[in-house]
């Protein structure tokens, strides 16, 4: 039976082919030469208290239209300014309304802040695509690949200086994260196939992920006391959107939330 994640991941190809038609492989290849090296993140995840990676999220596919943002790169800097450790920036168009523009736009305007290309990753072609238009991150869903491709986009990840985020949901795919050897590892309170959330996921999961691994909460936080129970749980860093981009003043926001 076909679940939510199935409709996502079947527009996601449809656009990646329309773009692979206008942008070859070997294009891409030719703009990650050019660009500068890639951030790190983990020495900013590793730091003391609560990192938080702010995202640039217009849409979803649980709450539809969350908030209009004309000035992705504009909101970018707010977060910076705020101090948040990385941006997350939602290049899936569909269902969250993003674009590989904006990626772009984030980049220029925050050229010292680390930025996570957040999308369904299902070929190497968007990790190259991802090197090429500015970020440092890129996620890598468990639910949606299998043990080679998973292997094989982390290997690529690391060789194009990309830090992979590997996120899980179930104690399975955890499993499976932790043995690529990804040192960044997000647990995501939402299921993507149904798109519920329960933040008591990250709890169960956080004590078997290893001391060495950077460990990433990622949905259900409404509010400071949300990731303040999240570090309480063992996250080191958190990911927030919705209440980010509808906070009115982001800047402010984010460092209330990496106080919390």
């Amino acid at each position: 039976m076909a679940n939510v994640l199935d409709g996502i991941l079947a527009g996601v190809r449809e656009d990646l082919a329309e773009r692979q038609s206008r942008v070859s492989l070997a294009d891409l290849k030719a703009m990650v030469a050019d660009r500068p090296p890639a951030l790190d993140p983990v020495p900013g995840f590793r730091s003391d208290g609560t990192s938080i990676i702010a995202e640039v999220k217009r849409s979803s596919p649980s709450k539809g239209d969350l908030a209009n943002i004309p000035d992705p790169a504009a909101l970018a800097a707010q977060y910076a300014g705020g101090g948040a450790k990385a941006i997350s920036v939602l290049t899936e168009q569909r269902r969250f309304k993003g674009s590989l523009d904006d990626l772009v736009a984030v980049r220029a305007k925050v050229p010292s802040t680390p930025i996570l290309r957040k999308d369904f990753i299902v070929e190497e072609y968007q990790l190259w695509e991802a090197r090429a238009y500015g970020a440092d991150l890129a996620l890598l869903m468990v639910v949606s690949l299998d043990d080679r491709q998973l292997a094989d986009f982390v290997a690529l990840s690391t060789e194009l200086g990309l830090t992979p985020l590997v996120e899980s949901h179930n104690a399975a795919e955890l499993d499976r994260a932790i043995g690529t050897g990804a040192v960044v590892l997000g647990v995501n309170a939402r299921d993507l196939t149904t798109l519920e959330v329960d933040v008591t996921v990250f709890k169960a999961l956080a004590p078997q992920i290893p001391t060495d691994r950077v460990k990433v909460a990622e949905s259900g936080v409404a509010g400071p006391a949300d990731v303040a129970q999240y570090r309480e749980w063992g996250a080191d860093v958190v990911l927030v959107g919705e209440a980010l981009v509808k906070s009115g003043n982001p800047t402010d926001s984010v460092r209330r939330f990496s106080a919390a």
